[in-house]
C-alpha cells in the first residue's frame, strides 16, 4: 500500500478536508439508507496510512443523517480474518460512531477481500446486525476501501451480494488491483469504482460518495407515478402503500390486502373483508360478542312460547324439547313419556334388571344375595379352585380386541373369591410361542390378579394351541407354578379363549389334560373352530363350550361360565372334595339338575300365566 504515502499529507490537511466535506452544503437528508464500510486493515498497511483511512471515515460519517429512521452505519475491517467494529444496529449518534472508529486498532494480516464480501452480505446486513427487513425496501450500500490485489476470489461473492440487492462501492488506493475493484463494484461502474492517487481524488471521493447519496428529491422532480407515496432513496424513489394495501406488480399502484384470507383476523365464525380493513360476522343463531370477533349462541327459550312439557334447550335452528332423565320426547316434539329404564340406560345389573317407575333396582338368581352396591351378587366364597386362563394373542385377534379378552378375564376374576386358600387364578397368553403371564401362586387378591391381567402385553404371531395346552398340563398346575397337591382334591380348571384355528395338532394334548383331571373350558369368538372347542372342553360339551360372533358381545358368556367355574357353596377350606367321578357325586349332580329343571319350569308356568293375564287387560281394553 506504497499509494497511501500520499494520504501522509492528510494528517496535515486533515481537518481543513473534512471541513470541506462538510461545509460543501447541508447535512445529507436522503431516506432511509443501512450503510456498512468495509475496511482493508492489512499489513501493507502502515500505521500512518491507517491513521489517514481513520480520519477519512470519520469525515464521512459527519456528512450523513445519523439515525435509527434516517441512515444506520456499520463498520468492518479485514486481513486473513473479519471483524465487527460495530453494527447497524449498535449506534444513532455520530459521536459514538467516531469514537469507535477512533479506537480501532488493525488487524495487520493477509488481504482476504472476498471473505470480507461474504461476511458483510451473511452478517452485516442482516435483520439479527440491524439491517431493515427487505420488505421495508430500504437502500443497502457497501464502501469497500482497500490497497492492493485480494488473496481470494471476489468477482462470485459480489455478484452474489449485488443479486441480494447490496450497492457496492470500491474505492482503491493507488496500486489497487483495477480488475478486482471493477468486479466488487455495482454497475455502472464509472459511479462504483474510484483510483485514489491524489489528496484532490480523495476529496473528490467524498464529496462524490456524499452527493451520490443525497441526490437530488428524486419524487418531487420527476413523475415518479406511485398511486399512494412516494420514497426517496440514493439517486432514485420507490413507492410505497397505505397500511391495509399492498404494492403491485407494476411498483407503482397498490392493491387492497385480503385481511381475511391471512388468517389473523380472530374472528369466531366469519371474516368479510373491506378495503384495508374487515369486520367479523356470525353464523346464524348466533350474534356478535362486545369484542366483535367472538359469538354467543341466541337463547331462544329465553323470549319464546316453547310449550316443551320439561326442559327448553336453544340451539342455533331454534328452541328444542328435552326430557329429564328416565323420560323420552314424544313425535309432538314437546310431551315426554316415561320410558323402561331397564332398556333406555346402562344400568349394570350383574343378573336382571327390573324398572319401577322413574328408576330400576337389580335382581340376583335364587341363592345369590345382592351386594352392598346394589348391582352385583356375590360371589363363590367358599370355593377351592385352581384356575388357568389361557389366552389367545396372536395377530388374528388385533391390539383393540385383546384389550377386550383382558377386560373379559377380569370380568371372570371378578366373581371369583381370589386367596390362597380359596382361589387362585394363573395366565398364560400363545400365540407362534406361549409365555406365562403369571402362575397360580402368584397373587393372593383379585385387585392383584386384576392388575397383572391390564399390564399383559400383546405377542401378535400364530396360533399354536396344541402347544399351549402341553404347556398347561407340563407346567402350568405343577406345585412348582403354585398349584395345590392332588392330595387336597382341589378341582384343577382349564379355560382356553381363542379366536381361530389352530396351527398345530390339539387332540393329544387336549385328551391328556382331561387325563389329568383337569376341567377344560373353551370359549370361541369370531372364527373359532366349533370342533376344536368340543374337543378341547370336557364332557358335556354344551356345558363347557362357550361362543361369541365377535369380541363386542363376549360379555353375554359370562353368566354361563360363573355357573359352571363356581364351586358348590358350602365346601370350605380343609373339607376333603370327592371325586366327580365317584357314584355318589354323580347321583348329586343329577338330582341338582332335575331340581334346576323344575324349577326352571316352573318359572316358565308363572311367566305364561302373567302373558296370558296381560293379554286379557289388553283385550278388555278395546
Amino acid at each position: 500500500m506504497r499509494g497511501l504515502l500520499c494520504w501522509l499529507v492528510l494528517l496535515f490537511l486533515l481537518q481543513p478536508w473534512e471541513s470541506q466535506l462538510q461545509l460543501a452544503g447541508p447535512r445529507c437528508h436522503t431516506g432511509p439508507l443501512d450503510l456498512v464500510f468495509v475496511i482493508d486493515s492489512s499489513r501493507s498497511v502502515r500505521p500512518f496510512e491507517f491513521e489517514t483511512m481513520r480520519q477519512f471515515l470519520v469525515g464521512l460519517v459527519r456528512g450523513l443523517n445519523v439515525g435509527p429512521n434516517a441512515t444506520r452505519v456499520g463498520v468492518i475491517q479485514y486481513s486473513s480474518q473479519v471483524q465487527s467494529v460495530f453494527p447497524l444496529r449498535a449506534f444513532s449518534r455520530r459521536e459514538d460512531m467516531e469514537r469507535a472508529i477512533r479506537d480501532l486498532v488493525p488487524l495487520a494480516q493477509g488481504t482476504m477481500t472476498g471473505l470480507a464480501i461474504q461476511y458483510a452480505m451473511n452478517v452485516a446486513f442482516s435483520v439479527a446486525e440491524g439491517a431493515r427487513p427487505p420488505e421495508e425496501r430500504v437502500p443497502r450500500v457497501a464502501v469497500i476501501v482497500t490497497d492492493g490485489r485480494p488473496q481470494d476470489r471476489v468477482a462470485e461473492v459480489a455478484a452474489q451480494a449485488r443479486a441480494r440487492g447490496i450497492e457496492i462501492y470500491a474505492v482503491g488506493v493507488q496500486r489497487a488491483d483495477v480488475g478486482s475493484l471493477r468486479a466488487m463494484a455495482s454497475p455502472p461502474l464509472d459511479e462504483h469504482v474510484f483510483l485514489v492517487e491524489s489528496f484532490d481524488l480523495i476529496q473528490e471521493f467524498g464529496l462524490q460518495f456524499q452527493s451520490r447519496l443525497c441526490g437530488k428529491d428524486q419524487c418531487a422532480e420527476r413523475g415518479h407515478g406511485c398511486q399512494h407515496q412516494c420514497v426517496n432513496a440514493p439517486g432514485m424513489f420507490h413507492c410505497t402503500c397505505n397500511p391495509g394495501y399492498k404494492l403491485a406488480a407494476d411498483n407503482k399502484s397498490c392493491l387492497a390486502i385480503d385481511l381475511c384470507a391471512e388468517g389473523t383476523h380472530g374472528c369466531e365464525h366469519h371474516c368479510v373483508n373491506s378495503p384495508g380493513s374487515y369486520f367479523c360476522r356470525c353464523q346464524v343463531g348466533f350474534v356478535l360478542q362486545q369484542d366483535q370477533r367472538s359469538c354467543r349462541a341466541i337463547d331462544y327459550c329465553s323470549f319464546s312460547n316453547h310449550s316443551c312439557q320439561h326442559e327448553c334447550v336453544s340451539t342455533p335452528g331454534g328452541p328444542r324439547c328435552h326430557c329429564r332423565e328416565g323420560h323420552d320426547l314424544q313425535p309432538d316434539g314437546r310431551s315426554c313419556q316415561v320410558r323402561d329404564l331397564c332398556n333406555g340406560v346402562d344400568h349394570g345389573c350383574e343378573f336382571q334388571c327390573v324398572s319401577e317407575g322413574l328408576s330400576y333396582r337389580c335382581l340376583c338368581p335364587e341363592g345369590r344375595q345382592l351386594q352392598a352396591d346394589g348391582k352385583s351378587c356375590d360371589r363363590c366364597r367358599e370355593g377351592h379352585v385352581d384356575l388357568v386362563l389361557l389366552v389367545d394373542g396372536s395377530k388374528s385377534v388385533r391390539p383393540q380386541n385383546f384389550e377386550l379378552v383382558k377386560r373379559f378375564v377380569n370380568q371372570i376374576v371378578d366373581f371369583l373369591d381370589v386367596s390362597p386358600e380359596g382361589t387362585r387364578v394363573g395366565l398364560v397368553q400363545f400365540s407362534s410361542r406361549v409365555r406365562t403371564e403369571f402362575p397360580l401362586g402368584r397373587y393372593g387378591t383379585a385387585a392383584e390378579v386384576k392388575q397383572a391381567v391390564l399390564a399383559v402385553e400383546y405377542m401378535e404371531r400364530g396360533t399354536m394351541t396344541g402347544l399351549a395346552l402341553r404347556h398347561m398340563v407340563e407346567h402350568s398346575f405343577s406345585e412348582a407354578q403354585g398349584a395345590r397337591p392332588r392330595a387336597l382334591n382341589v378341582p384343577r380348571v382349564g379355560l382356553v379363549f381363542t379366536d381361530g384355528r389352530s396351527q398345530d395338532d390339539i387332540s393329544v394334548w387336549a385328551a391328556r389334560a382331561k387325563e389329568e383331571g383337569i376341567v377344560m373350558y373353551a370359549v370361541g369368538v369370531g372364527k373359532a373352530v366349533e370342533a376344536e372347542l368340543r374337543e378341547i372342553a370336557s364332557e358335556p360339551a354344551e356345558l363347557h363350550v362357550s361362543y361369541a360372533p365377535d369380541f363386542g358381545t363376549m360379555t353375554h358368556l359370562l353368566q354361563n361360565l360363573r355357573g359352571s367355574i363356581c364351586p358348590e357353596e358350602g365346601i370350605s377350606a380343609g373339607t376333603e372334595l370327592r371325586s366327580p367321578c365317584e357314584c355318589e357325586s354323580l347321583v348329586e349332580f343329577q338330582g341338582r339338575t332335575l331340581g334346576a329343571l323344575e324349577s326352571l319350569t316352573l318359572n316358565l308356568a308363572q311367566l305364561t300365566a302373567r302373558l296370558e293375564d296381560l293379554e286379557n287387560q289388553l283385550a278388555n281394553q278395546k
